[in-house]
């Protein structure tokens, strides 16, 4: 994955003690805009479009998501 954009949560407001989620994106994405980042938390695992980074967040258990990436790989052998 490319470097982690970090941004801070809307609902923090002007506070300095807030929750920030680190976003990536494929490095198989290049400079294309239509992507998918992913924020990996301790216990979710956080999916957006990177074309909205304001819009519409799916979250999966991590468990889960590692579960789907693994599928995908061994789909690719």
């Amino acid at each position: 994955m490319d470097a982690i954009n970090w941004r801070k949560s809307s609902y923090s407001g002007s506070q300095s003690e807030c929750v920030e989620v680190g976003w990536s994106k494929s490095s198989y994405s290049g400079s294309t805009s239509n992507c998918v980042e992913v924020a990996l938390e301790p216990e979710v695992v956080g999916v957006r479009d990177s074309k909205d980074p304001g819009g519409a967040v799916l979250a999966f258990p991590r468990r889960q998501w590692m579960a789907f990436v693994s599928g995908l790989r061994d789909r690719r052998r």
